[in-house]
C-alpha cells in the first residue's frame, strides 16, 4: 500500500489577506479557508496572579502559536493528573468594508471543552463539549474597515454536565486541552448554503445526501441542501448539483428552476441525480466522488459547497451480517484513541491520516472511535483508505444529571450532522459506553439518529441489548468459556472490544480499582514494547486466542482493544494493550494482525534471537509454507500451526522448535505455492 496524498498548497496567510481585505471579489465562492495561523496563547497559570484577565496581560507574555494547539505539553506517560484549567487564545484581523454585505463566520472543529468566544471584548458565543464543531457568526458584530480581535477563553476543568463527565481520576482516558483542531474562516453571500453547524433545525444546515436504486449499472443520488437568505431584500436564484469522479469528470448534473426567497427565509431544497455505471464505494475499492452544490444569482455563482461522498449501500442483519453493495464483508477491526505523545489531542491532519493508514496497513478494515467523535481529517482518511467506522458519542461508565443527558442528545445530533456524508461510517454508537442507561434516555438517543439520518445508513449501536439496531458488547461482558458464542438474541451482534480485559482481571467486570495490585501475569495483554519477546508473544497469543474464539460465534465482526497505547486518568501507567505503542511503533501483535490479511506479503519472526525457555520461534506470515534457517543452517520447513486456537484464522502462525540456543541470525522465508513470497531475518543484539 502506497501512502500518497496530493494537494495544492497556498500559504494560508495569503489566502487570509485576500479574503479579509476583499481583494478576491469571489470570496472563494463561500468555501472555508484555514484560520489556523497567527494566534497568540497564554495559560492563566502562566500569567501573574494579579493579571489573570487577558486585557491586563502584557503582550510579551503571550506566546505565538499555530493551530492545532495543546494548552500544555504533557509527559509521554502522564503519571499524575493531566493539566486542567483556563487558557486564552487571541487573534487580530482587519475586516474590509466590502465584507459588510457578506456573511463572515468561524467554524471551530474542536475546542476542549467549555469555550467562550469574544469579539472586540464582547462575549458573542458559548459552546460546551470538546469533541464536535461549532459555528460562530461574526457578521453583525464586526467593525468593518478596522482591526478586530477574536478572543477565546477555554476551560477544560472537570464538569459532570459536559460529556464524558466522569472525573479524570476515574476515567479510562484523558481529554487534554486547547484549540486542538482546525479553525476555518467562512465568507459567504448573504444568500447562501448554510454551514452544517449553522442552523439549529432538524437535519441542521449544509448538504445531506442519500442513495437509492444502487447497482453497478446505475444509482440515484439524493441531495438536500438548506439555503438561507440573510439579506434585507428578496433574492432570486437557482441551484445546481454536479457530481465529479476521481478524474474530475462531471458524471451527473441536476438544476432547479429559478426561485425566490424572502428576507430571513430558510428553505431546504432537494433534488435527485442519476449516475450511470457508478464506481461503488467499498473497503476494497473506496471510490470517492466530489459533489459540488452551487447557487447562481444574476448569472453568476454566489455560493458553493463541496461534499465528498461514496455511493454504496449498507445492510446489517443477524442472518447475513454486513453487506455492502449486496456483497458480504468480513469485518476485522480495532479501537482507536486519538491522543499522541506530548501533544494530547492536537494532531495535525497528516498525523490523523497516518493513524488511519497504520490501521489499514495492520490488516484492519474497521475502527471504532472510542469513546468520542474524532477529527474530520481522520474520517476523511477512513473514506479514502476503505476503513469502516463505528462513530461514538463521548462517554464511558458515567451518566450525569438532566443537563448531562441533554448534552449527550445534542452530541448525538451534532455527530450525525457532521459525519452523515462519510461513506466509511456504517454504525452510530448513540450510547454511553459501559453505562447503565434508563430505557427512555437510550430510546431518545436512538430516535435522534433516526430523525437526523432520514435517508438510511442510520444503524444505531449500543452495549445494552435493549433499543438499538446492533448489539455491541465487549467480549468480557459475558463469561468464559462461551462468552458470546451462544448469543441467541434477535439483533446483529458485533464484538466491540476483546483481547484485553478478559486477560487482565479474571473477568472482574467493571470494578477495576478493586484489582489494582494484580500480579504481572494477570494483566498479560498489557505489555509495553520494553517487556521483551516473552511479554509481547503473550500479548500476541491473547489476541490470537480471543479473535479465533470470536469467530466461532454469531458476531459479524470484532474490534480488538486496541490499536495504540494511551494514557488514562485512573492509573499512573500507560494502558499498554495496544498492538503499537504510543509512538506508533509496532509490537509483535501488529504483525500477527497484518499476517491475517492478504493486502501485502508478510513474514515476521517474532523473536529477538535471545535465549527462550522453550526454544520456540514463532513466525507470523500469510505464506502457506515457511522455511526457518539459523546461521544459514536449515531448522525446518513446515506449514502453519494446527490447533484449537488457529482453526478459524485465515493465516495461523508458524511455530518452530530449535535444538537449543545459538547466537547469530534467524532467517525465515515465506513460500506461496512453492515460490518465495517474503523474507525476514533477525540477528542477536550485540552489547
Amino acid at each position: 500500500m502506497t501512502m500518497k496524498r496530493t494537494a495544492i498548497v497556498v500559504p494560508a496567510v495569503i489566502i487570509l489577506i485576500l479574503l479579509i481585505t476583499g481583494c478576491d471579489r469571489g470570496y472563494n465562492k463561500g468555501l472555508p479557508v484555514s484560520f489556523n495561523d497567527d494566534w497568540q496563547f497564554i495559560r492563566q497559570d502562566s500569567s501573574t496572579s494579579d493579571n489573570i484577565l487577558p486585557g491586563n496581560i502584557p503582550n510579551h507574555k503571550w506566546e505565538e502559536v499555530t493551530l492545532p494547539h495543546t494548552a500544555m505539553i504533557e509527559p509521554a506517560v502522564v503519571t499524575g493528573k493531566q493539566w486542567t484549567g483556563i487558557c486564552w487564545y487571541r487573534k487580530s484581523f482587519r475586516a474590509d468594508k466590502n465584507l459588510r454585505h457578506r456573511q463572515t463566520a468561524l467554524l471551530f472543529d474542536g475546542a476542549m471543552h467549555d469555550a467562550i468566544i469574544y469579539l472586540n471584548g464582547a462575549e458573542i458565543y458559548r459552546h460546551t463539549g470538546g469533541y464536535l464543531p461549532f459555528f460562530v457568526d461574526l457578521t453583525n458584530d464586526l467593525r468593518y474597515g478596522h482591526e478586530n480581535e477574536i478572543l477565546v477563553r477555554l476551560d477544560n476543568r472537570e464538569d459532570p454536565r459536559i460529556p464524558p463527565g466522569k472525573p479524570l481520576a476515574g476515567l479510562d482516558f484523558l481529554y487534554y486541552s486547547g484549540l486542538y483542531r482546525n479553525v476555518k474562516l467562512i465568507i459567504k453571500d448573504r444568500l447562501h448554503i448554510t454551514n452544517v453547524m449553522e442552523a439549529d433545525t432538524l437535519l441542521g444546515g449544509g448538504v445531506i445526501t442519500g442513495f437509492r436504486d444502487v447497482s453497478r449499472y446505475s444509482a440515484t443520488v439524493i441531495v438536500s441542501a438548506l439555503v438561507q437568505n440573510d439579506d434585507n431584500t428578496p433574492r432570486s436564484f437557482n441551484m445546481s448539483n454536479t457530481l465529479f469522479d476521481a478524474a474530475g469528470n462531471a458524471v451527473a448534473v441536476a438544476k432547479t428552476q429559478m426561485m425566490e426567497m424572502e428576507p430571513g427565509e430558510q428553505r431546504r431544497i432537494s433534488m435527485e441525480m442519476k449516475v450511470i455505471k457508478p464506481a461503488l464505494w467499498s473497503p476494497e475499492q473506496p471510490f470517492i466522488y466530489l459533489l459540488q452544490t452551487e447557487i447562481f444569482s444574476e448569472n453568476r455563482i454566489i455560493d458553493r459547497c463541496e461534499t465528498r461522498i461514496g455511493i454504496r449501500t449498507v445492510k446489517i442483519t443477524s442472518e447475513e451480517g454486513l453487506l455492502i453493495n449486496g456483497e458480504p464483508v468480513p469485518v476485522t477491526g480495532t479501537n482507536r484513541h486519538q491522543e499522541y505523545p506530548y501533544l494530547g489531542y492536537a494532531l495535525s491532519d497528516n498525523a490523523n491520516y497516518r493513524d488511519a493508514y497504520k490501521i489499514r496497513e495492520a490488516g484492519f478494515n474497521f475502527v471504532r472511535t472510542s469513546h468520542y467523535p474524532q477529527a474530520p481529517a481522520f474520517l476523511d482518511a477512513c473514506d479514502e483508505l476503505g476503513i469502516l467506522v463505528m462513530n461514538s458519542i463521548p462517554g464511558w461508565q458515567f451518566i450525569g444529571d438532566s443537563l448531562f443527558r441533554e448534552a449527550s442528545v445534542r452530541d448525538t445530533r451534532e455527530m450525525c450532522r457532521r459525519d452523515r456524508n462519510h461513506p466509511s461510517v456504517i454504525m452510530w454508537e448513540s450510547s454511553l459506553n459501559e453505562t447503565r442507561m434508563p430505557y427512555d434516555f437510550l430510546r431518545k438517543l436512538h430516535n435522534t439518529v433516526k430523525d437526523e439520518l432520514p435517508y438510511g445508513n442510520n444503524y444505531t449501536a449500543s452495549w445494552m441489548d435493549t433499543i438499538c439496531d446492533i448489539f455491541i458488547p465487549a467480549r468480557q461482558h459475558a463469561s468464559p468459556p462461551d462468552y458470546w458464542k451462544k448469543y441467541s438474541g434477535k439483533k446483529p451482534i458485533f464484538i466491540s472490544e476483546y483481547g484485553d480485559w478478559e486477560y487482565y482481571a479474571n473477568n472482574a467486570g467493571f470494578n477495576q480499582t478493586e484489582f489494582k495490585d494484580l500480579a504481572p501475569e494477570s494483566r498479560s495483554s498489557r505489555q509495553l514494547r520494553s517487556a521483551g519477546a516473552r511479554g509481547l508473544l503473550q500479548q500476541a497469543f491473547n489476541f490470537q486466542e480471543s479473535h479465533n474464539d470470536n469467530l466461532y460465534g454469531p458476531a459479524f465482526g470484532d474490534a480488538n482493544w486496541l490499536m495504540f497505547d494511551y494514557n488514562r486518568g485512573y492509573a499512573p501507567d500507560i494502558e499498554s494493550s495496544g498492538i503499537m505503542d504510543i509512538f506508533r511503533l509496532p509490537k509483535f501483535s501488529y504483525w500477527f494482525y497484518r499476517s491475517q490479511s492478504d493486502a501485502s506479503a508478510v513474514c515476521f519472526i517474532a523473536s529477538y534471537n535471545l535465549p527462550a525457555p522453550d526454544n520456540k520461534v514463532r513466525v507470523f506470515s500469510n505464506a502457506d509454507t515457511v522455511i526457518l534457517y539459523r546461521n544459514d543452517t536449515l531448522v525446518a520447513k513446515q506449514g502453519p500451526d494446527i490447533n484449537p486456537n488457529t482453526v478459524n484464522l485465515p493465516h495461523p502462525p508458524f511455530t518452530f522448535t530449535t535444538d537449543g540456543y545459538k547466537t547469530g541470525r534467524l532467517k525465515a522465508v515465506g513460500l506461496r505455492r512453492g515460490q518465495e513470497f517474503a523474507v525476514h531475518s533477525v540477528t542477536t543484539p550485540g552489547p
